[in-house]
């Protein structure tokens, strides 16, 4: 029985040169694609495409308005600070007297 012989130079270019050979002819034997077919897969393509460019312009619109909600939400609550922050119109002392007397006259209707 021989032993294993290493392949040589030759013998590898060789084999690589049957393979290219063989793939050629196994892509030429290849039917070529019917252009009914061709035109339908281009026109999935091109609906898939559309799909996915509406998808995209819709999530734009949608992070656009929680953009604009949050800014206007942080705009009420600077403005809702803002107002808290005004100082309150203090009362007079003819306001507050009033007011006390006022007090004092329903808690005094409330015992009769």
């Amino acid at each position: 029985m021989a032993g294993f012989k290493q392949p040589g130079f030759e013998d590898r270019v060789q084999a690589a040169a049957e393979a290219k050979a063989k793939a050629l002819a196994r892509l030429k034997a290849k039917p070529p694609v019917d252009p009914a077919v061709q035109a339908e897969r281009i026109a999935k393509a091109a609906e898939r495409e559309a799909q996915k460019e509406a998808q995209q312009a819709e999530k734009r619109e949608a992070l656009k308005a929680e953009r604009e909600a949050k800014a206007a939400a942080k705009a009420a609550k600077a403005a809702e600070k803002a107002k808290a922050a005004e100082p309150v119109p203090q009362r007079t002392e003819a306001e507050l007297k009033a007011a006390r007397d006022a007090r004092y006259a329903a808690r005094k209707a409330r015992r009769k």
